[in-house]
């Protein structure tokens, strides 16, 4: 037992792991990426947590909050001391509103919503597995993020201990609510021109005071461990119609999509050949994508709406829950569908896959992965939530260059910042983009998220590396390539 351990094992009521199976099973998650931790806690309670980061504090050791490990880009991966929330699973449902730990799994909260006729609005596609800390972490969204927002939109509080072992709670603490909102300095010409956005620290939502919790969602445990939330939730909708569209042309669906934007659908999704192709409907042979287009009220008006606007063919007009659940399926299996189709050898990891840029500038996205294929030869699989401009990307190409991984990232990367988007809408950081958040946000966005960084968490023992970071990590820990 080192000395790290047995200092833990005096005020730990929860479990400690130092076994090798324990460190290996915790040193992956659903990125490419391996970096294996000295010890594994798992809290029963605050208390554990509070004693972790002192300890660590004195051992200048990392903290680094895990919830169901279902990340794509390593965000919860770190050297340090790795804590497993997944004691803290508590749900407290309201009139309005739940109270969640960070470690209930999504798929457990709709089963409990739906009871009472509620719901959560953000519905990433791996929502049956991933935790409540995991989608806030990563400022987490989904199909439903058009008409309902992100994570960031849907959080009325948060309950944190920060960096120095404090439990604080935003924004009821307006003592600490005020100095984060003295420490906002922001160049809005450099803040992404987009919906939805994971990249760095979310400055640009705290317009008051009363924002300061919107400071935590997507700032992936780098400062403060959440161990609940407050969140909103919305009445279940009477009615839905899903309308599935094929297009033998993208940029038909592009436009289309712009159109159909302001009808105000609850989602409107695309995927392209591969996907479509492993579903179970024949399709015209020229068809080269669909768009799922969803309303969720006033049904019957946008019915005639999107048969006057769009140019594609509808092949389905599904009402009924069941079948709806169904077509939706299909898209969210999309990456096992993709990931299905491309040897292993030839599936470049996750590092471009999660850009979003404004929905004017779709054609302009797709325009340059074809640069990109034709420059680095490669090929790409394409799907995601069109509606909010944010496409997830599958690179198909030399998967054991890990040069070339990266040459990619940085080309890409420079792109979508020209044209006004963010290097992540959904995913978060992580290892793969966080060197990039400099060059996303510029110089003086980045001091100041720099200073929130030091505000909560001084001795940087919250998740280092991740979003404020001064090495290239984009390449560094892959698994095995």
């Amino acid at each position: 037992m080192n000395l790290l351990e047995t200092q833990l094992s005096k005020v730990i009521q929860g479990e400690i792991h130092t076994e090798e199976q324990f460190r290996k099973f915790y040193s992956v998650d659903a990125s490419s990426y391996q970096v294996i931790p000295k010890i594994i806690v798992i809290p029963k309670n605050e208390k554990d947590i509070i004693n972790t980061i002192k300890i660590a504090r004195e051992f200048k050791t990392s903290v680094t909050v895990r919830g169901a490990g279902t990340g794509l880009v390593g965000s919860a991966l770190n050297y340090g001391v790795i804590l497993d929330m997944k004691n803290f699973d508590s749900i407290k449902i309201k009139k309005n509103y739940v109270i969640v730990g960070s470690g209930a799994i999504k798929g457990k909260l709709d089963k409990a919503l739906e009871k009472n006729k509620k719901f959560f609005p953000p519905n990433p596609s791996i929502g049956s597995f991933c935790s409540i800390g995991g989608m806030l972490g990563n400022n987490s969204s989904g199909s439903r993020s058009l008409k309902y927002g992100s994570m960031i939109d849907n959080v009325i509080e948060v309950t944190i201990i920060d960096g120095n072992g404090n439990k604080i709670i935003l924004p009821k603490n307006k003592n600490f609510s005020n100095k984060i909102q003295k420490k906002i300095k922001i160049n809005s010409k450099k803040i992404p021109n987009v919906s939805k956005n994971s990249s760095g620290y979310r400055i640009d939502k705290i317009l008051s005071k009363n924002d300061s919790h919107k400071i935590i969602i997507g700032s992936e445990g780098t400062l403060g461990i959440v161990t609940s939330a407050k969140l909103k939730i919305k009445n279940i909708p009477k009615k839905r119609t899903l309308f599935v569209i094929e297009y033998n042309s993208i940029k038909n669906a592009i436009k289309d999509c712009i159109f159909v934007n302001d009808t105000n659908p609850s989602a409107i999704e695309f995927v392209d050949k591969i996907t479509l192709q492993q579903i179970n409907h024949r399709f015209q042979k020229n068809t080269k994508c669909l768009l799922f287009v969803e309303y969720d009220e006033k049904t019957n008006q946008n019915d005639k709406k999107i048969k006057l606007l769009i140019s594609g063919k509808i092949v389905k007009k599904l009402t009924k829950k069941q079948d709806i659940e169904q077509w939706w399926k299909y898209r969210d299996l999309s990456l096992f569908y993709s990931l299905k189709s491309i040897k292993k050898d030839n599936r470049i990891p996750h590092v471009i896959e999660d850009a979003a840029v404004p929905i004017g500038k779709l054609t302009e996205l797709f325009s340059i992965l074809e640069k990109i294929s034709k420059k680095f030869k490669t090929k790409s699989i394409v799907y995601g939530h069109i509606g909010n401009g944010n496409l997830h990307v599958r690179l198909i190409g030399e998967r054991k260059k890990p040069s070339l991984i990266k040459n990619i990232a940085r080309y890409y990367f420079e792109e979508i910042i020209k044209i006004g988007g963010t290097i992540t809408a959904e995913h978060g950081d992580g290892l793969a983009r966080s060197e990039f958040i400099k060059k996303q946000y510029g110089k003086t966005n980045y001091q100041t998220f720099q200073e929130i960084k030091k505000l909560f968490d001084p001795k940087n023992i919250l998740n280092p590396g991740k979003i404020i970071s001064n090495k290239s990590t984009i390449i560094r820990n892959f698994e095995k390539l």
